[in-house]
């Protein structure tokens, strides 16, 4: 106790200082270890911004410039964020559609981090904006004994940050505040209708965010109000248009359709 007291105090000191972030990570690693942290600001439809990593170069190759890329659109973190939830502490898990764990962004992005678990703070700031506090572990998952300690923590970590990063929505500039009226949601369902544009139907394209997010043909089927069956049928026929074999490939065509979209 005497040590999460004086890591409490430390904590508050380094609140406006460069050394914030780090000395907010160390504070957590006393209460439970893991391996990295990331924290990103959201906000609207802007792209992520990165406050702070701890990851090695190559790693942070993967976990920050790939994901902001375009990976993050199916992240289920940015998405609690347009789904406006409650701040507080989250596993992934919780967070994620029913086929996550088998859906293309965790193959052919999540999977390449080597994670065993991740977990995040949800913090709400002025201006619409959020903070994201990610804890990341590779070997092993947080034992329900560490998920609740960290979680008693959570008032400790909404009010520095809150303070620290108080004027986050204005860092995103005058142009992301500007899209900041444009939802998460919105922002998404943009991205799908570029991608398609001109070879798939409105519903072949609704087809391909669920499925890209982690959503089984019955999780689909049941969104939109159509048979798992239709939902195959309209996979097919989109594999058919886009002239390829498999969720790899079309995860890959989005990727490549938002970063050329974004050099533009």
């Amino acid at each position: 106790m005497r040590k999460l007291i004086e890591a409490t105090g430390a904590l508050i000191d380094a609140i406006g200082t460069e050394n914030f972030a780090l000395t907010l990570s160390e504070a957590l690693q006393g209460i439970a270890p893991f391996d990295y942290t990331v924290i990103f600001g959201y906000l609207g439809a802007a792209r992520p911004m990165d406050l702070f990593d701890d990851f090695p170069k190559g790693k942070r190759k993967v976990f920050v410039e790939d994901y902001q890329e375009g990976p993050y659109l199916l992240d289920p973190f940015y998405l609690a964020c347009g789904n406006k939830i409650d701040p507080g502490l989250y596993r992934i898990k919780d967070l994620a559609p029913d086929r996550f764990f088998q859906g293309e962004y965790f193959r052919s992005y999540y999977a390449r981090t080597g994670l065993a678990e991740e977990i995040g703070y949800f913090i709400e700031m002025p201006g619409d904006a959020t903070v994201v506090l990610s804890l990341m572990r590779a070997e092993k998952a947080f034992s329900a004994k560490d998920f609740r300690q960290l979680g008693n923590f959570w008032p400790v970590v909404r009010a520095v940050c809150q303070r620290h990063w108080d004027d986050l929505a204005l860092s995103f500039g005058v142009d992301a505040q500007a899209k900041s009226d444009a939802s998460i949601h919105q922002s998404i369902e943009l991205a799908f209708i570029n991608f398609g544009q001109g070879v798939l139907t409105p519903r072949e394209r609704q087809v391909v965010e669920f499925t890209l997010k982690g959503h089984s043909a019955d999780a689909v089927g049941r969104i939109l109000e159509i048979s798992p069956g239709t939902v195959r049928i309209h996979r097919r026929n989109v594999y058919s248009k886009l002239q390829i074999r498999s969720q790899g490939e079309l995860f890959s065509k989005f990727i490549d359709a938002l970063v050329s979209a974004s050099d533009h």
